[in-house]
């Protein structure tokens, strides 16, 4: 049998989070000067401590043990596989900061419409319409029948899957002011102008794949990003997924260490929606602490969306301290940033305006809708960076207002969003299914019949 040393029997196996705050406590540091001496916020090394973000890269682990003079073996630096962390008192297992998921089977993403041969020649007409250029009100009644998102998802489904064609195609010296114009679009969501320009930028990018210069990857891994915000806003999972491991894919390659990151936030949302809070969360803050983002300001911008990623994937699980405690730290985030909105075409901006609006969201997730209609009463919508940005408020405090019981409240927050945002309010499944809730739950308006009726949501 072998003998215990005194050292077994006064330290019993702890957490490598435990050992740090243990070793840090023993010198009189505090969270800021612990993390002065290795680059981390006071707020990053508290989360390592107690465990909200998994402690077992290897560079970050070595970093510990130098400014603490931990012995390495004491972190199990040479163990083959991490062990598992807990975060408020739930044990989470680790993941790779961007894990491949097992590929799901892509089934149809569009309705079929059974006999409805009118209503198939409209969508058709429509779609021809889009690939041409053609503006939206050109193509009259149509566009009730058949919501500019399904165009939008079909297309980009298909230009995923490298079926049929696309017209010309841009050349190398459009690109960079084609995806320009895409980013446009979707900041003023603009969702006609992107069923013809984003499947046409991403059939062109991979036309250009042979070509192994960073910029043409940087330019793919772009278009992938925003197909996978546009994939997720339109609740289309399936291809989420795809798009958003070919983003990381891209990014990867290209050397882009935002764009890499913010491949892992969009999978993080993906994971979140499919039910996997935990996962999610850990792909955030795991991403979150990646040594790349510490170079710039915009690298500091990247982590605080993925802490507020990380903060709605707490909210979804009913971790209300959680959530707050994360978003806190992402505004305190956008607080040393100073006013300045920054990545507004990359991960929809960031700011202190914006995490507020986050912060609408993540309240009404945890069952909240009183502490989230606080938390929009002190956001001015026109402090946001877009359109698109502003149009999410008007939406979240609609559904907010729902939950209160406050319906004509929400009816006139859906028509501000609509007002923002037309093709936005009358595509989103989220959105539309609220009007429908409200017309079946309740007495009716003129006001709301209308507008479900240009949303496509009556019964």
């Amino acid at each position: 049998m072998p003998v215990s040393t005194a050292r077994d029997r006064s330290e019993p196996s702890r957490t490598p989070g435990e050992l740090i705050r243990s070793r840090r406590k023993a010198r009189g540091w505090t969270l800021a000067d612990l993390g002065a001496r290795i680059g981390y916020s006071a707020s990053q090394v508290s989360r390592y401590e107690r465990g909200i973000s998994a402690l077992f890269d290897v560079d970050v682990l070595r970093r510990f043990a130098g400014a603490l003079d931990i012995p390495p073996k004491e972190f199990g630096l040479t163990a083959t596989s991490p062990t598992a962390q807990t975060r408020h008192g739930s044990l989470v297992a680790p993941v790779l900061p961007y894990p491949r998921f097992l590929g799901s089977r892509l089934g149809r993403t569009q309705r079929e419409d059974g006999d409805d041969s009118v209503r198939r020649r409209k969508f058709l007409a429509l779609s021809a319409a889009a690939t041409a250029g053609v503006s939206l009100s050109a193509t009259g009644a149509a566009a009730q029948d058949v919501p500019v998102g399904q165009i939008l998802v079909g297309r980009l489904r298909d230009a995923m899957l490298g079926i049929g064609q696309d017209g010309q195609l841009p050349g190398l010296e459009q690109l960079s002011l084609e995806l320009a114009r895409v980013q446009a679009d979707f900041h003023t969501c603009h969702y006609v102008g992107l069923a013809v320009r984003l499947p046409r930028l991403i059939r062109a990018g991979h036309a250009l794949s042979s070509d192994t210069e960073r910029d043409h990857l940087d330019l793919l891994g772009q278009s992938y990003l925003l197909a996978t915000r546009m994939l997720i806003k339109l609740d289309e999972q399936q291809l989420g997924w795809m798009a958003a491991d070919r983003a990381r894919q891209a990014a990867e390659a290209a050397g882009h260490p935002l764009a890499v990151a913010e491949a892992a936030r969009n999978l993080a949302v993906l994971a979140r929606r499919a039910g996997w809070e935990e996962q999610a969360l850990s792909i955030a803050l795991n991403a979150a602490d990646d040594p790349g983002l510490r170079a710039s300001r915009s690298g500091a911008a990247e982590r605080g969306l993925l802490i507020q990623s990380a903060a709605y994937s707490a909210a979804r699980r009913g971790d209300r301290e959680g959530m707050r405690e994360l978003t806190d730290e992402a505004a305190a985030i956008a607080k040393e940033l100073g006013g300045a909105t920054l990545l507004r075409d990359h991960g929809g901006g960031f700011s202190t305006a914006t995490v507020q609006l986050h912060r609408i969201s993540a309240e009404f997730s945890t069952g909240d809708p009183s502490a989230a209609l606080a938390a929009a009463r002190a956001l001015p919508p026109q402090s946001l960076p877009s359109v698109e940005r502003r149009a999410r408020y008007y939406t979240d405090v609609a559904a907010a207002l729902a939950q209160r019981g406050r319906r004509d409240e929400c009816v006139r927050s859906l028509l501000a969003a609509e007002h923002q945002a037309p093709q936005e309010t009358h595509s989103r499944p989220a959105v539309r299914s609220l009007i429908s809730g409200l017309l079946l739950s309740g007495r009716t308006t003129p006001e709301l019949r209308a507008l479900a009726a240009r949303a496509g949501a009556l019964p």
